[in-house]
């Protein structure tokens, strides 16, 4: 009868092994690629997670933990007691309370974890999958920038995280038995991310790059030689070369047009560009925060406001009438003010902070995973400074349930999760 019963439980435990990694695949797989593909998978891993109140297993959580739970609660609950006080609709508590839903996901992995194997297998096929979906868009509907099932920024940025996570994965695969299949599919599915960015346009993410691939450098950098260093930095600034020199690719028309809008923006000549608008909209969000410093003026008084700031001169009047700042910082500062601004920083530097000390770990997984949230938060450093994207359930999902998979992962990474 004890054999039965410690059967039941060995397959039970194993089922809801499988729930982690078929739901974490599902997020990697899907996100870019389906409508919401993004919420199928958390959906999945929160309903699971109620199962711990039944089972109740010992969660043995620790000053790491508890860092990431900050991180998410304090944005979280900063966020709805700011919108308490403007007296906000009910639609507005949507986005920081999906913050909350990740913390008892980070609980169920913490004793459900999957294996790395489906880990990166989603990421690789949900990298391939969004390259090849960026092709058929700009390719053969003939859009002018490739954008998935939401909007080009996000689509673009989010695409190259993806592309990021497989470089983050080389490690994890240099020590699987199949090692050079796997290095093979990880360089394709990089490939495929960093395609679906350049087609889609989005030149704030390409901004963040250097910092990127800086994280990468500090992750893997003591296993090339000097000179192999010298061939990697002269390939890639010849690959950079070609795709701007290359017409099809846009990224020599996205960044020339760039420098013409900063120059007819400085000069006075014209406003009403891409970035005249962004720059004007900064102005007026920091003009937002300079009155209202503290709390800020919430979501519904931003845009009166900024129309205040538009019938003063002080920017263009079209620009008052995007509902956030295009600057993910921004935006927190005139609606939430210094401490909206604070949780958000937060929320993205606890975990950079955590996921930090173990780039130089000697297990090569352990450092793919840690390289992996490390690059989540400076993406999202990144992406925030010229797009709110926080302002995007696309956004919101994938930083805050990456966030703690990465770190349930650093924490339960052993032989079990290989």
């Amino acid at each position: 009868m004890q054999a039965s019963h410690q059967s039941i439980s060995h397959n039970l435990q194993e089922w809801q092994r499988y729930i982690s990694e078929i739901s974490i695949f599902l997020l990697g797989s899907l996100v870019l690629i389906l409508p919401s593909g993004y919420s199928i998978g958390p959906t999945i891993l929160f309903l699971s997670s109620f199962y711990l109140i039944i089972k109740r297993p010992y969660l043995s959580i620790n000053n790491n933990d508890w860092a990431i739970i900050a991180a998410l609660a304090g944005y979280a609950l900063t966020i709805v007691i700011i919108n308490i006080w403007h007296n906000e609709p009910s639609a507005s508590y949507d986005k920081p309370l999906r913050f909350l839903l990740a913390i008892p996901v980070l609980l169920w992995l913490l004793v459900y974890p999957p294996r790395l194997s489906w880990v990166w297998s989603g990421i690789i096929i949900g990298s391939l999958g969004t390259g090849a979906f960026a092709l058929y868009q700009k390719g053969f509907l003939s859009i002018d920038r490739a954008h998935g099932h939401t909007q080009a920024i996000q689509y673009g940025n989010l695409s190259l995280l993806l592309g990021m996570f497989c470089l983050a994965g080389l490690g994890w695969a240099s020590q699987r038995t199949h090692r050079h299949l796997w290095i093979a599919l990880i360089l394709m599915g990089a490939l495929g991310g960093f395609l679906a960015s350049l087609l889609s346009g989005s030149r704030g993410g390409w901004v963040g790059l250097p910092l990127m691939l800086l994280v990468l450098y500090r992750a893997y950098g003591d296993f090339f030689t000097t000179r192999k260093k010298i061939i990697g930095s002269t390939l890639l600034l010849v690959i950079v070369i070609l795709l701007y020199q290359i017409p099809q690719t846009g990224v020599q028309s996205r960044a020339e047009q760039a420098f013409e809008d900063i120059h007819l923006y400085t000069s006075g000549e014209k406003t009403t560009t891409s970035v005249g608008f962004r720059f004007d909209m900064w102005k007026g969000a920091l003009q937002l925060a300079y009155q209202k410093p503290f709390l800020g003026w919430g979501e519904n008084e931003y845009q009166p406001g900024m129309q205040q700031v538009a019938s003063e001169g002080l920017i263009h009047p079209l620009a008052a009438s995007f509902g956030h700042a295009h600057n993910q910082f921004l935006d927190t500062l005139a609606k939430n003010g210094v401490v909206g601004l604070a949780a958000l920083l937060l929320l993205y530097f606890l975990p950079l902070g955590h996921f930090s000390k173990y780039l130089k770990s000697k297990k090569m997984s352990q450092r793919s995973i840690a390289t992996s949230g490390a690059l989540l938060s400076v993406s999202y450093i990144d992406f925030s400074l010229t797009q709110g994207f926080l302002n995007h359930n696309s956004g919101v999902m994938m930083y805050a349930f990456w966030v703690v998979i990465w770190a349930a992962l650093l924490r339960r990474n052993n032989s079990f999760t290989t």
